[in-house]
């Protein structure tokens, strides 16, 4: 394979941090990344929905992603929102830190094992060893398109 098509193949994720771990989402859905800013609550919403900001005229549900993967309540100082432009919808994300922006080539994705149902794998599209780290490739797009977030639901 030349270094032409390698490059041409290469796709680029942000990275971010929960807790410990390391993400990366594909770049392409990210439209911005913004402080954390109060939230207004929504009634009767998912526990991982924090609640809704306007951004520019656009009412934007903002989700807790330490809640969405059941990870132990937390902001800090370097707490973040990535906004999300996934099928011409915006959503906010929580997020405890941005780190980077990385290449990869599909081969270093590697399918997640199978943990006996233990954790619901449908948002991972894989892991990727990097530099003596494992990120977690997640599908934002499914996280994001799941049930119980659709406009309607959360207008409710």
């Amino acid at each position: 394979m030349s270094t032409q098509e390698s490059t041409a193949q290469r796709e680029e994720f942000l990275t971010f941090r929960l807790g410990q771990e390391e993400y990366a989402i594909d770049i392409l859905q990210v439209r911005e990344i913004r402080a954390h800013e109060p939230v207004t609550r929504i009634a009767d919403a998912a526990d991982y929905v924090m609640g809704v900001i306007n951004l520019r005229g656009a009412i934007v549900p903002i989700l807790d992603l330490r809640m969405r993967f059941r990870l132990p309540c937390g902001n800090g100082a370097s707490t973040v929102v990535i906004i999300l432009s996934i099928d011409d919808r915006l959503t906010g994300v929580v997020v405890d830190a941005v780190s980077d922006v990385v290449s990869l080539v599909p081969e270093q994705v590697r399918p997640a094992p199978s943990l006996a149902g233990s954790i619901d794998s449908s948002f991972i599209r894989g892991i990727a060893p990097m530099d003596g780290r494992m990120l977690i490739v997640a599908d934002i797009a499914s996280l994001i398109t799941s049930p119980g977030l659709e406009p309607a639901a959360l207008a409710a």
